[in-house]
């Protein structure tokens, strides 16, 4: 890196436009005291052009080039937040650059996608990291934190519930938009096209069966059997339930395009977050909440445990990685690959359990011999 650059700030670009996200890590990155936005990228720049407007951000950040961005703009993490499909191109691209690489969530297609992506990093001295915005949510970092206290004993069992009103009723930044509903308008986006990765259980599950994972300290289940609702006229599901095998009893997971409301505006009914049932204890976690509740034998009822005040390094992806990369020590938790795969390899085991329509044992799912799933924090 020459002279021209500040070294105290980290060089960020986002490449694609096609998960809403995108929107929120432009704003994340433009506001971030330790970050420099320095480019953006989209095969429809129109789409960019009118994000970063939107935005109040110049134009000038837009590339019509990949590789001119890389060059030029020189970032030293980039985002994707591509198709979900399309993430392994990206990674297997961008892993010759040196950059560290962000992926949005969902982690991949199928785990076989996500071992190439794990593949394509491994030897580089370069980062891949998952983006689960649920990851940082005051509530549910609390809840790991009262976990990890002993607060409710060892985790048995974990309920989640989460989703929103569907992909075609908000577009970036959380900006809502006027839509149809019909099969036609769904159909024509990316979010209802299975080669593209669409579907809720593959935009939902992810974030519950992670952060599942997190919560319960890497434990996977031995089975998962999934059932999903496929609507007339659409080729993907809107609605799933899954629910895993432990060997301390049964945990269900449940995802949902149709929500009476979105979360981030009013919570919905059923709520959306997680309850984590305890061997002494209890824990509901809703997403945006201001507090937990805690049930103990000390008091059965219920009690509120007001959200952690999140130290800096734990309130989004960017500090994250900055605060892992400056230390020099490993990523860890959710947004680790480690971690992330083995959301994915649970969420792959539900796809194929939908499909055969019968359990399906997570042994079935192994892609490439799995490295190790690392360190939680």
């Amino acid at each position: 890196m020459d002279g021209k650059y500040r070294s105290d700030v980290w060089r960020v670009a986002v490449l694609g436009f096609d998960h809403m996200h995108a929107g929120d890590q432009l704003r994340l990155a433009a506001e971030h005291p330790r970050v420099e936005l320095v480019g953006a990228w989209d095969d429809q720049p129109s789409r960019a052009s009118d994000v970063l407007a939107r935005l109040g951000l110049p134009q000038s950040l837009l590339y019509t080039d990949v590789d001119e961005l890389l060059d030029h703009a020189a970032p030293q993490i980039v985002i994707v937040c591509s198709t979900t499909a399309e993430h392994v191109r990206w990674t297997e691209r961008l892993a010759s650059h040196p950059v560290h690489l962000v992926v949005e969530k969902p982690f991949a297609s199928s785990l076989a996608d996500a071992d190439r992506m794990i593949a394509a990093v491994a030897g580089t001295g370069r980062t891949l990291t998952v983006n689960w915005p649920l990851a940082w949510y005051p509530p549910h970092r609390t809840t790991k934190r009262l976990i990890a206290e002993g607060a409710i004993g060892e985790v048995v069992a974990i309920h989640y519930y989460d989703g929103n009103r569907g992909p075609l009723h908000h577009t970036h930044d959380k900006h809502e938009i006027a839509t149809s509903n019909d099969a036609a308008a769904k159909n024509a986006s990316w979010w209802y096209q299975p080669a593209a990765g669409g579907g809720s259980l593959l935009d939902y599950l992810g974030y519950g069966v992670t952060l599942g994972t997190w919560f319960r300290d890497g434990e996977l289940p031995v089975e998962v059997t999934a059932v999903t609702h496929v609507p007339a006229g659409l080729q993907v599901d809107e609605q799933s339930v899954v629910t895993a095998a432990y060997s301390s009893g049964l945990s269900t997971f449940q995802t949902r395009w149709g929500t009476f409301t979105d979360p981030w505006i009013v919570q919905s009914a059923p709520r959306c977050g997680f309850t984590v049932v305890g061997s002494a204890g209890a824990i509901t976690s809703w997403d945006y909440a201001e507090t937990v509740t805690l049930y103990t034998a000390a008091c059965p009822p219920g009690k509120p445990v007001a959200v952690d005040v999140l130290p800096q390094a734990e309130r989004d992806h960017l500090s994250f990685l900055i605060d892992a990369l400056e230390r020099e020590i490993p990523i860890a938790g959710p947004s680790s690959w480690g971690i992330s795969r083995a959301g994915q390899q649970i969420v792959d085991a539900a796809i194929l359990s939908a499909r055969l329509r019968t359990p399906v044992a997570l042994a079935d799912t192994v892609g490439i011999q799995p490295l190790a799933i690392g360190a939680v924090r």
